[in-house]
C-alpha cells in the first residue's frame, strides 16, 4: 500500500486527491475500523497531511498492527489506538469514555467501519448484527463523544454509507429483522439509515448554532474485506462492474472530512459510471433518505434502543 500511495497517490490531474488535502496539522481524527481497508487508507492520509489519528477497532492486535504497519509508512504519524466494538453498546460506552478523556478536544469522528451481507446475527445487545453495528452502534458513538467536537471551529462528523442505500428501506415494523431476514434488505436499511442520521444530525446541530457540521461519504465499488460475506454470484458481478482499491475508495470519505468547501448534508462519492469508481465528487442520496419524518421517528427509536441522548 505505501509504495502504491508513493508512486500513484490520485493528484489534481486526475480530480481531487491527496494534493488537495489541506494541511491537517493540529487536527485530532477518530476512525472506527481503522485497522484494514477504507478506514485505513483514511487514515493514512490524515496522518500524511499532519493529523492526529486514533485508530479505532475492536480486535486490539489488528489495531496495533495497523498502527504500527501506518508508522512504517508515514514515520512522523501521531497515531494512537482505542478498541471498538461496534456490536456492544457496553463496548461503544468503554471506548467514549476514553476517547473523551484522552481528547477532550476532537476535530473529526469518522464513522467507517461495518459489516456487509453477513448470515443472520445479533449484536452484544440483541439487535440485527448490521442495523446493530452499522447503525446503531456509531449513532450511540456520535452522541458520546459529541461534546468533543461541539466547541470545535470546522470539527466534522463523517458517517460512512454505501450506494446499496439506494434499495434500502425502513421497516420500522421489523427494525431487527426479526420476522424475515435478508441480506442484502438488512444491509441496504442499515446503510441507509446512515444517511438518515447524517440529515437528521445535520438538522439539529444547524438549529443549535454549534460549529460542527455532519458529512457522508461511500467508497464506490472497492476491493475490500468487507465483501467476503458476499455469495459467490454477488462476488463474481462486482468483478463486473469498475471497481478501485482501497486507496481509491477512501478519498470520498477523506474529501468529506476535510474539504473546505463542503456544507453540511453533503454527500460525496466516486465520480465514474454509477458512483462505481472516479475522483470524489457530491453526488445524490435516495428520496427515502430525505423523508424528514422517517428521520426523525428512526433518530427517536435509536435513542430508545441505545439509550443515547445527543447534547443538540
Amino acid at each position: 500500500m505505501s509504495q502504491q500511495h508513493a508512486s500513484q497517490s490520485p493528484g489534481r490531474a486526475r480530480g481531487w486527491g491527496i494534493d488537495d488535502i489541506p494541511d491537517q496539522a493540529g487536527r485530532t481524527a477518530v476512525i472506527t475500523g481503522a485497522n484494514s481497508g477504507i478506514g485505513y487508507e483514511a487514515a493514512w492520509y490524515l496522518a500524511r497531511r499532519g493529523a492526529a489519528v486514533v485508530l479505532a477497532g475492536r480486535d486490539p492486535g489488528k489495531t496495533k498492527a495497523a498502527r504500527d504497519r501506518l508508522l512504517g509508512q508515514v514515520p512522523e504519524a501521531t497515531l494512537d489506538t482505542v478498541v471498538l466494538d461496534l456490536a456492544s453498546l457496553e463496548s461503544v460506552r468503554r471506548a467514549a469514555i476514553e476517547i473523551r478523556a484522552r481528547y477532550p478536544r476532537l476535530d473529526l469522528l469518522i464513522n467507517n467501519a461495518g459489516v456487509m451481507m453477513p448470515p443472520y446475527g445479533q449484536t452484544a445487545d440483541g439487535f440485527e448484527l448490521q442495523f446493530g453495528t452499522n447503525h446503531l452502534g456509531h449513532f450511540a458513538l456520535t452522541g458520546l463523544v459529541l461534546p468533543s467536537l461541539l466547541d470545535v471551529d470546522g470539527s466534522r462528523v463523517v458517517t460512512v454509507s454505501s450506494n446499496g442505500h439506494k434499495m434500502g428501506r425502513i421497516d420500522f415494523t421489523d427494525l431487527q429483522s426479526e420476522r424475515r431476514y435478508g441480506r442484502m434488505s438488512a444491509y441496504s436499511q442499515s446503510k441507509l439509515a446512515n444517511l438518515m442520521f447524517t440529515y437528521e444530525l445535520q438538522r439539529r446541530l444547524a438549529q443549535a448554532h454549534a460549529p460542527t457540521i455532519a458529512v457522508a461519504a461511500h467508497p464506490g465499488t472497492s476491493d475490500t474485506a468487507l465483501v467476503r460475506h458476499l455469495p459467490v454470484w454477488m462476488q463474481v458481478g462486482s468483478r463486473l462492474v469498475p471497481n478501485q482499491d482501497a486507496s481509491s475508495g477512501a478519498l470520498p470519505t477523506v474529501r468529506a472530512a476535510t474539504d473546505p468547501a463542503a456544507s453540511g448534508g453533503d454527500y460525496y462519492g466516486p465520480s465514474g459510471f454509477g458512483e462505481f469508481s472516479g475522483p470524489p465528487v457530491r453526488v445524490r442520496s435516495s428520496g427515502r433518505s430525505h423523508d424528514a419524518a422517517a428521520q426523525k421517528q428512526l433518530w427517536a427509536i435509536s435513542e430508545q434502543l441505545t439509550g443515547v441522548t445527543f447534547p443538540v
